[in-house]
């Protein structure tokens, strides 16, 4: 079938990239579902640094690619094998499928799946497969999703159904800014009755972290980040705010610090942050060359951990529904995180919004009504 699609066409071009324009929207060709796969139809798909990392080539990943990793949709067609959803049935797409085999599969989500991460870094479905073309040229898939595009395939293991009463827009952000910042604070950082959690960086992941934190009424919630906008949402959410500075001049701290802005700086200062006997998770994803400057003494003379956590430490299948209920009773305002809906002829302008720190989530809403070809 015919689809719409924004692909990566080359990694590292210069910004502005609504001039030099890396992502190109064209059409491409979509092969049917195979064994175990589904066709998904997008309904909403959010703009994530993750894909911004692509973009600028923090991660390396092969070209072209159809990008996208956050989205949610209708399914419209399953492929041979699959019984246990269905056409029609609203899904959230979840950027690492877990194959439910190998060891790390078996860690109740500490550990990323490790044939899911390799096809990941492959650009290819979980099976190994592509289903992507542009005339003889194979286009790779982004995360297993490539979520940028009118409709998409993808393993059956990286999709988690939702009730319809759970808008396309919020099903798509709960599929990796939610899984990824709430699960650093319910499954990495685990805060005790009464323990405070700091959140460094406050684009998608980070709000999520902070607003999943100020969902457990647990203790003290603090939102960090340099840009005095962002600190005002997470005051207007509940939270106290301060910059890095602030927080350094100040002396605060906190028992539970989540680092979401994936710079050493800001692990530095969520380190530096961290209470006696606390806990740094961090969720950021830096450039690999990346390097940062921490105490070893601060860690063992206060007890301190520093712990990696890989989309929130998630079990999709398990935590997804848990964060759509904690929306459904007015817990956990996914909707906060939602700073514009956009086009998807708009993503290279997208992508400078992210880059320039000014977007939380931009959402790409697509065509309900449109007909598939």
């Amino acid at each position: 079938m015919k689809i719409q699609g924004a692909v990566l066409e080359t990694i590292g071009r210069d910004r502005p990239y609504a001039d030099s324009r890396p992502i190109v929207v064209t059409e491409l060709d979509l092969d049917p579902p195979g064994p175990g796969e589904v066709l998904v139809r997008i309904e909403a798909a959010g703009v994530c640094h993750s894909d911004l990392s692509v973009v600028d080539g923090n991660r390396e990943r092969p070209v072209p690619m159809l990008l996208g990793h956050e989205a949610a949709g209708r399914i419209a067609e399953v492929g041979p094998g699959v019984a246990d959803v269905f056409v029609g049935q609203r899904v959230v797409m979840t950027f690492l499928p877990r194959c439910g085999t190998c060891s790390a599969c078996s860690t109740e989500g500490r550990l990323p799946c490790q044939p899911g991460s390799a096809t990941n870094n492959a650009g290819t479905l979980l099976s190994g497969a592509t289903r992507l073309r542009r005339g003889d040229s194979v286009v790779n898939h982004h995360l297993g999703v490539s979520g940028f595009a009118s409709c998409t395939v993808v393993d059956r293991r990286s999709v988690v159904v939702v009730d319809d009463d759970v808008p396309p827009d919020v099903a798509a952000v709960l599929g990796c800014a939610v899984l990824t910042g709430g699960g650093a604070v319910v499954n990495a950082g685990r805060p005790g009755p009464g323990e405070s959690v700091m959140v460094v960086g406050l684009g998608g992941v980070g709000m999520a972290a902070l607003l999943t934190a100020l969902a457990l009424h647990n203790g003290e919630v603090i939102g960090v980040d340099m840009v005095a906008e962002k600190r005002a949402r997470a005051r207007t959410a509940g939270a106290s705010a301060y910059s890095p500075q602030q927080v350094a001049e100040y002396g605060i701290t906190a028992s539970v610090v989540i680092e979401a802005a994936g710079s050493a700086r800001a692990l530095e200062t969520a380190c530096a942050a961290t209470a006696v006997g606390g806990t740094t998770v961090t969720v950021g994803l830096p450039a690999p060359s990346a390097r940062a400057a921490i105490s070893p003494l601060s860690l063992v003379g206060g007890a301190r951990s520093i712990v990696g956590s890989y989309l929130g430490s998630a079990v999709p299948e398990r935590d997804i529904p848990k964060y759509a209920q904690m929306w459904r009773e007015g817990r956990l305002p996914v909707e906060e995180l939602i700073t514009s809906r956009i086009q998807l002829s708009q993503i290279n302008a997208a992508m400078d919004e992210l880059a320039n720190g000014n977007a939380v989530r931009q959402v790409i809403v697509f065509d309900q009504n449109r007909e598939l070809s």
